[in-house]
């Protein structure tokens, strides 16, 4: 466990979290030409995806405190309007954390391979060309995250289960459900990035409750590089791609993806 592998993996997990390229792939990816890979590396790939996804702790903080009855949306409130709560976070959450669960090995022992995330980098990439172009006509019920629905946020919270296979992305699974479903990319993207803190928390605690065994207190110092290397990288990463995700169509991000399985698939078998 070098630090300089810890420098690297921090990078691409914090550069990736946030956009629809699947970070979880990446780091697979990495690993594997790093040579870092085993039981202790899996725990490593999550548990640094907590720290980059805190970073959407600074963004989303004053909506967390509405979310818990902490504090008002005033401009709500006065057009007499109903605004994020808890239920849709639980809503968004619940599917992908039960089935998270009972699949927790499964997903561990079967699914953290470079040729599965190839191929669902693949899958994943033609799931959000379908949902933009068959989005691109279709009236928008919710362009603003507190205008969905609690519908919306249960349906966006299935698709988000996609995401359990490594590869196929969770911000992409979910804003992509979030478009087929009426949202705005920007509702989808928001929604999606305020259910990961809790998601993410569930994971890394189950995780690590399950793999203790197999790490030791040297490995901390490795763990804790990474995860705060992931965390700086990923603050600068998620407002870049808000900003991008207005300018740039849907299907672009698609295409990065297929090229990136085809050149890593190129580069293993040869």
């Amino acid at each position: 466990m070098d630090i300089l592998n810890a420098i690297i993996m921090g990078i691409v997990e914090g550069a990736t979290e946030f956009l629809p390229v699947s970070s979880t792939g990446h780091l697979i990816l990495t690993g594997t030409l790093l040579d870092f890979t085993g039981e202790a590396a899996k725990s490593f790939e999550i548990f640094i995806q907590l720290g980059a996804i805190l970073a959407a702790t600074i963004l989303y903080w004053r909506r967390y405190l509405v979310v818990f009855g902490l504090a008002k949306n005033k401009e709500r409130v006065a057009a007499g309007r109903p605004s994020l709560n808890l239920i849709h976070i639980l809503l968004g959450v619940l599917p992908a954390g039960l089935l998270g669960l009972l699949l927790h090995d499964f997903i561990k022992d079967t699914l953290f391979s470079w040729n599965t995330v190839v191929f669902s980098l693949v899958i994943g990439g033609l799931f959000m060309i379908v949902a933009d172009y068959a989005t691109r006509k279709r009236r928008v019920t919710a362009d603003e995250i507190d205008d969905l629905s609690y519908k919306q946020a249960l349906g966006i919270g299935v698709y988000q289960c996609l995401a359990l296979w490594p590869g196929f992305s969770r911000s992409g699974a979910t804003i992509s459900g979030g478009l087929l479903l009426g949202a705005s990319k920007r509702a989808s993207a928001d929604f999606s990035f305020m259910m990961a803190i809790p998601l993410m928390l569930g994971a890394t605690g189950v995780d690590l409750l399950k793999s203790y065994d197999q790490l030791r207190m040297e490995d901390m110092t490795f763990f804790l590089v990474g995860f705060f290397v992931a965390l700086a990288v990923a603050l600068i990463a998620v407002f870049t791609f808000l900003k991008l995700l207005q300018k740039l169509p849907w299907s672009a991000w698609a295409y990065y993806r297929f090229a990136l399985a085809a050149v890593f698939w190129f580069f293993m078998m040869s």
